[in-house]
């Protein structure tokens, strides 16, 4: 399966590059959410897309404009965009890519949503909005509040003016500027409170999360919160770590598909 590639401008300058994997008897969409430091090309994001098209579901893999990587799709070559990104500009993208899809006619009225970590806070947020068309949700692994820094963090990164990353599949050490902290400063509590967000989904949404995720780990606050999500699926994969589909593939990929497959 040959997936067909798309770029999107945006109002930045920046693009979203993106595929779109095309089922043969279409039955929905589905968009997928890359996380932080992750890109469409990255881990399992292609074998899912691939399976999720094989039962029929049309789906959508992107690069987040502000992710890094570049018009090879596997390079951070793009590391100013990475500096200065921020979650407002990813959930940008996402109304973007919604858009395009449409017009392109790739989804219809509804569709489905899938976000892994950080794309997993940002589904749910976008998800939660009052003029969302997702259908359903899943979420992998998700971050549930935009603030990940400690205060002693915060305060060393605004004296520098950046702080350092470091990606451990490549070894690059990439910045991030102050706009991402501006951002969480200024929109955390509203637009951005993805705890908050959660509880206002009405659609069937699938939570997934591994018992042996060191990135994200489960706590008992995270399992309570889950738990009392009237629309929510809770699913926990014992042993599984953040990335779990490299280790768990084929049980989190029936677990997906039966879901998405209702």
């Amino acid at each position: 399966m040959k997936p067909e590639p798309f770029d999107i401008p945006t109002r930045v300058g920046l693009t979203i590059r993106g595929e779109v994997y095309h089922a043969e008897s279409q039955l929905g969409s589905v968009v997928v959410c890359h996380g932080f430091k992750g890109f469409a090309h990255w881990a399992f994001f292609p074998y899912l897309a691939r399976s999720l098209a094989e039962e029929g579901l049309t789906t959508i893999t992107f690069d987040f404009s502000g992710s890094g990587i570049g018009p090879d799709r596997e390079s951070f070559t793009e590391e100013e965009a990475f500096a200065t990104n921020t979650f407002s500009r990813d959930l940008e993208d996402l109304d973007l890519v919604e858009d395009y899809a449409r017009r392109m006619g790739w989804i219809g009225k509804r569709f489905g949503l899938f976000g892994h970590s950080r794309g997993g806070g940002m589904a749910i947020v976008f998800t939660a909005a009052a003029d969302s068309n997702v259908g359903s949700l899943v979420t992998w692994a998700a971050i549930s509040y935009p603030n990940r820094w400690s205060p002693e963090d915060v305060l060393v990164w605004r004296k520098r003016g950046y702080a350092d990353i470091t990606n451990s599949r490549t070894g690059q050490v990439l910045r991030l500027e102050t706009p991402l902290l501006d951002d969480v400063e200024l929109h955390g509590q509203t637009k951005l409170n993805i705890q908050n967000a959660a509880g206002k989904i009405k659609v069937p949404w699938l939570i997934v999360h591994g018992t042996a995720d060191n990135i994200l780990p489960i706590d008992a606050t995270a399992r309570r919160f889950t738990a009392a999500l009237p629309s929510a699926t809770y699913v926990e994969i014992e042993g599984a770590p953040h990335g779990m589909l490299w280790t768990h593939g084929d049980e989190v990929n029936r677990i997906l598909l039966d879901f998405l497959g209702e």
